[in-house]
């Protein structure tokens, strides 16, 4: 007669699963202590590449865009390391544009906020919040308010702004038949963050002692 096998391949199983639960490697802790380097600093932020804006399939690209930011270290999780004042989409000579007529108005300060650090690439991961963005395209006058994921390389001393489904709602519009309050506004841009004066980026280290 057969030996049935259902509770040796369960046996198996078991013993497997406590050996891979064993060997993986605990999670890293949040970083909650944050230097930035110099601190408190004033850095400028300027566009690298166009600033690509995207709503309810109609493309918009504003090739200058700058912004004032306050840095500094701090604690916590999540923590603010500065405000982003004075953001600009467009400027004399360069303009935002799109398929139909279109004027783009930030509205700041925005903060950054940090979430994790990861200490391999030197990469701040985040996002920027309290973003706020007035848009008439056409003949419609629209709102957008929210956040969007954000990183920062310490390598390169870039801040990049991606947004994702969600983050960038509509919050008001004329014509909501054509563009819904709550439609996404999706914002990648890249900046050149370089410390006032100078030409080098400032340093952030995320740790948790």
């Amino acid at each position: 007669m057969k030996k049935p096998v259902a509770p040796l391949a369960l046996s198996a199983w078991a013993a497997t699963a406590a050996l891979l639960l064993t060997a993986a490697p605990a999670s890293a802790a949040p970083a909650t202590v944050w230097t930035v380097t110099p601190s408190p600093v004033a850095v400028s932020a300027t566009n690298v590449g166009n600033v690509g804006i995207n709503l309810n399939g109609l493309p918009m690209n504003c090739p200058k865009a700058t912004a004032s930011m306050l840095l500094l270290s701090t604690t916590g999780n999540p923590a603010v390391l500065g405000s982003i004042s004075t953001p600009t989409f467009g400027a004399p000579g360069a303009p935002c544009s799109s398929q139909v007529p279109l004027v783009v108005t930030p509205t700041g300060p925005w903060k950054f906020v940090a979430r994790d650090y990861d200490v391999t690439t030197g990469v701040t991961s985040g996002y920027v919040e309290d973003i706020d963005i007035g848009l008439n395209v056409a003949y419609l006058v629209l709102r957008v308010r929210g956040k969007s994921s954000a990183t920062f390389s310490n390598a390169t001393g870039r801040l990049t702004l991606n947004s994702v489904t969600g983050e960038l709602p509509v919050t008001q519009t004329n014509d909501a038949a054509a563009v819904p309050v709550g439609s996404s506004l999706f914002l990648k841009a890249v900046y050149q963050i370089r410390v006032s004066g100078s030409s080098l980026p400032p340093k952030i280290v995320g740790t948790n002692p």
